[in-house]
């Protein structure tokens, strides 16, 4: 037997859009943005606000693009799943859990930007409450298990110019979070 939740996506819409703002705030003055909003390690004493600012800032057309597009995704499935306030705190723990290891295992001069570790965040819960889901990868024609996509995605964060550190720390949280949910099987089953 299936049960479905009723669910409101309009924080999800609300990050979303926050995320396409400030990209566009980006484009046309990148340097001032990334420098202010972006978390760089040595300057996170002068610049504390970038422990939370940096998950809103993109890159390129390309980083905005699949992080929205993975955000809508897991967080609409996770939303229905474990519900909004649930949503809220794997979504900003996770971010703050990756730029916590990203500050301590980066580079000090390095700069991170992207809400990736918040977004493995919630795949991680989701890897762990609902493991089996099949799902569909881009590059891939036929649907994997989630566990297996999240896992895939992870390798990939070992790719040059990708925050890895931050994608960890999302992702063990999240783990974490999906395990706590689903002993308290506070999800629904979709």
């Amino acid at each position: 037997m299936r049960t479905y939740r009723a669910v409101n996506l309009n924080v999800l819409w609300f990050l979303i859009a926050l995320n396409v703002l400030i990209f566009i705030i980006t484009l046309l003055r990148p340097e001032e943005t990334i420098y202010f909003l972006g978390l760089t390690p040595a300057l996170l004493s002068q610049q504390p606000w970038t422990i939370i600012t940096s998950m809103f800032v993109h890159g390129s057309i390309w980083h905005i693009l699949f992080n929205m597009i993975s955000l809508y995704f897991l967080g609409s499935f996770f939303l229905r799943a474990a519900g909004e306030r649930s949503f809220l705190a794997v979504f900003f723990l996770g971010g703050l859990a990756g730029n916590i290891l990203f500050v301590l295992l980066a580079n000090p001069l390095s700069t991170g930007i992207g809400a990736s570790g918040a977004i493995f965040a919630l795949g991680g819960a989701l890897a762990a409450m609902v493991p089996r889901v099949p799902v569909f990868i881009f590059f891939i024609p036929v649907p994997v298990p989630l566990w297996v996509a999240i896992l895939i995605f992870f390798f990939l964060s070992f790719l040059p110019g990708i925050a890895w550190q931050a994608h960890l720390g999302g992702l063990l949280l999240g783990l974490v979070a999906g395990f706590i949910f689903k002993r308290r099987r506070q999800i629904y089953y979709l």
